[in-house]
């Protein structure tokens, strides 16, 4: 009989809330300055970031804008919707 060897996770790789990431959904109604100032405000992001983040989700459809732990992702989500943007966090 062979005995199967316990696989021993480091605890560097144990996470307890895995890295999400917020994923701005493009839409036929924002502007493109709308989202940018949006990206800026609410998320921090540099004028050139939040233009190439507008851009991409123009194109592609949707862009992720921001990674984080889900409970700091749903604050700038919520913030986001109030400004009628629309957003999902992946796993």
């Amino acid at each position: 009989m062979v005995k199967e060897r316990e696989k021993i996770v480091p605890d560097s790789q144990k996470t307890v809330d895995p890295v999400k990431s917020l994923i701005l959904i493009n839409d036929d109604v924002n502007s493109f300055d709308h989202v940018i100032e949006s990206l800026i405000d609410v998320c921090n992001h540099n004028e050139e970031q939040a233009e190439q983040c507008a851009m991409i989700t123009h194109l592609k459809g949707k862009c992720p804008i921001r990674k984080g732990d889900r409970d700091a992702l749903l604050q700038i989500k919520q913030q986001l919707s109030e400004r009628m943007l629309s957003t999902v966090i992946s796993e």
